[in-house]
């Protein structure tokens, strides 16, 4: 079927159960970011590849809500599908639900899968059709036309050892009973991936870039039951989870175990990261207790033994980087590199580290206007060969069994322009305002992204996405709850957070620039005024000087440029061969 064909069709099943507006989401039972195969029913319905979006169907429109980052490739992907892009105002809102309050008549009838949306949104949804006296119904046409569906995942999980995560399982159980006990609920339902990961020491391979498995959790003070496909699991994983008082049960049971818990139970849910489906199996005289999981905050603060781990991936990462970059100076030219095998080489090198595992994410390598999408994603009809003039961008990290890494990096090629130079110096700029900023304990990630922003608003530049996001410990490239963004998010940085920087600059057509470290908060020390935090760099990879305008940089980011770059070469030396590393010293060299 072409996607005209498949639109037709839910139109017909619309018409055939009287469901007036049909949504689709971009998400799974878990409320992940990034979905099983199984779940991806955007790219099926309308092509759309992007990470972030929301399909809307009536009889005469069909609209796929999404934000700035994905505009450009939208449009692309969209053509002669039947959907038209409605570009969001503010990322990450639905508003599209205004527009169907606009659209729909009275008594209109809103399908969409429980099971694909989280609680907080079909609340929001359900009480907002309801002032126009609109109904909200639990259809799933996709699963009726998609005849082809990809099976749900299979693949093996295992446990990773308490030497490497820095707790035991039950250490981590009973954190989060603690913070049950707080809240005052007899339950704690867990639907998020990452989160149980964290919790049971448990790693998978169910989702593309993420280290997790398919389960739910179920804790409460007397007994903890984890919701898993035993057959992924060694019998000495099992027994090790029995031993640390967990309880297997499958999958798909866990459904019933929502419906069969006690009289009036006290349950604590977080409605962002639960699914609206298994919130309407607990029982109807429930008490819903709301907030983020306590074990979203638990896994935020790093542990030493994380921290320590983390900066041996760093460490490796930042040799593969070097010799990704030395590679691409010593063949540029000579044999024909393309953003695709790009990519492909600095795969190779990340696969060549000690206990590597696999990409963190799709690696986003742009050159010059492809650089400019801040989420490019390179296929065989946009894959250019990197020769001539300008700037190519790498976006890329690693999943090794001891962290997980992100990193930007842009490679002037040939001869850059004046704007290219000073697009790259005012990143750099508020890439450096960022990782040597002392601030005070309380402080909140949109206070920092404006210090970030600063340099670039100066000259009246801005961008469109967040400055920073939560990295997982060998878990999601993309953590919480801490982010640096504008959005007013309340959660203050912690010692123990690692979280990256990335201000960009993106000029449609043209170029893009995007810098990128992470970061871990430390204490600074305390005076009269309070107690202070900063931040630890933690990548370990030069950022290359050659079109830096030194006119735009202050004394003091100059000095932390030369330090960095300085800290890169001393610590990457003693691993590198005697040609990279006289290679790797003139990059590092001071300006």
């Amino acid at each position: 079927m072409t996607f005209v064909e498949k639109l037709q069709a839910l139109r017909q099943l619309m018409l055939v159960q009287k469901v007036d507006a049909y949504i689709i989401t971009a998400s799974d039972p878990h409320i992940s970011e990034y979905v099983p195969a199984h779940y991806k029913a955007i790219p099926f319905a309308c092509g759309f590849t992007g990470s972030a979006g929301t399909l809307v169907i009536t009889q005469d429109f069909a609209g796929l809500w999404t934000d700035s980052r994905y505009f450009t490739q939208a449009e692309a992907q969209l053509s002669g599908t039947g959907y038209e892009l409605v570009k969001l105002k503010v990322p990450h809102t639905p508003e599209y639900i205004n527009w169907l309050i606009e659209v729909l008549p009275k008594n209109a009838k809103v399908g969409f899968n429980y099971g694909l949306i989280t609680v907080a949104l079909a609340l929001e949804l359900q009480d907002s059709l309801a002032q126009r006296e609109i109904a909200i119904a639990d259809v799933d046409f996709i699963d009726t036309i998609w005849s082809d569906r990809v099976a749900l995942p299979e693949r093996n999980a295992f446990l990773i050892d308490e030497e490497a995560a820095g707790l035991s399982i039950s250490a981590k159980i009973n954190q989060v009973r603690d913070a049950l006990k707080v809240s005052k609920a007899a339950y704690h339902f867990i639907s998020s991936l990452d989160d149980i990961a964290w919790l049971f020491n448990l790693r998978g391979n169910d989702v593309d870039y993420n280290p997790v498995t398919l389960s739910f959790a179920l804790i409460s003070p007397e007994e903890v039951k984890l919701f898993i496909d035993q057959q992924k699991l060694s019998q000495a994983d099992i027994n090790t989870l029995n031993q640390q008082g967990v309880s297997l049960y499958p999958y798909a049971k866990v459904s019933d175990a929502l419906k069969k818990l006690p009289k009036a139970p006290k349950v604590f849910i977080d409605p962002k990261r639960t699914c609206f489906g298994l919130f309407k199996c607990l029982p109807a005289d429930s008490t819903i207790i709301s907030g983020i999981n306590p074990s979203t905050h638990l896994k935020s603060l790093k542990n030493n033994t994380e921290i320590n781990h983390i900066r041996r991936a760093m460490l490796h990462d930042g040799i593969a980087l070097t010799r990704f970059f030395k590679w691409m100076e010593d063949h540029l030219g000579k044999e024909k590199i393309t953003e695709w095998s790009a990519a492909e080489k600095l795969a190779t090198f990340r696969a060549g580290q000690a206990s590597f595992v696999g990409l963190s994410f799709t690696t986003i390598a742009g050159y010059n206007a492809n650089a400019a999408l801040p989420h490019y994603s390179v296929t065989a009809e946009s894959d250019q060969e990197i020769l001539g003039d300008g700037l190519f961008l790498v976006d890329s990290g690693g999943q090794y069994r001891y962290g997980t890494t992100d990193i930007t990096r842009v490679m002037p090629i040939g001869n850059c322009s004046s704007t290219q130079a000073n697009d790259y110096t005012l990143v750099l700029k508020g890439l450096i305002e960022g990782s040597k900023l002392i601030f005070p304990e309380g402080t909140k990630g949109y206070q920092i992204d404006s210090i970030c922003r600063k340099p670039l608003w100066e000259h009246v530049i801005n961008f469109g996405h967040g400055t920073g996001h939560g990295i997982g410990f060998f878990l999601n490239v993309h953590e919480g709850p801490q982010n640096i963004s504008p959005a007013n998010v309340d959660i203050a940085f912690k010692p123990g957070m690692v979280t990256s920087i990335e201000p960009g600059v993106y000029r449609p057509g043209e170029h893009g620039v995007r810098i990128e470290n992470l970061v871990l908060c430390i204490p600074f020390g305390d005076s009269g005024f309070g107690s202070f935090l900063t931040f630890e760099t933690l990548t370990l990879c030069f950022i290359d000087t050659t079109i830096v305008n030194k006119t735009l940089l202050e004394a003091d980011q100059i000095s932390w440029l030369n330090q960095y770059n300085q800290q890169v070469f001393d610590q990457l030396e003693p691993h590198l061969s005697t040609e990279e590393a006289a290679w790797l010293k003139v990059k590092c060299r001071p300006i």
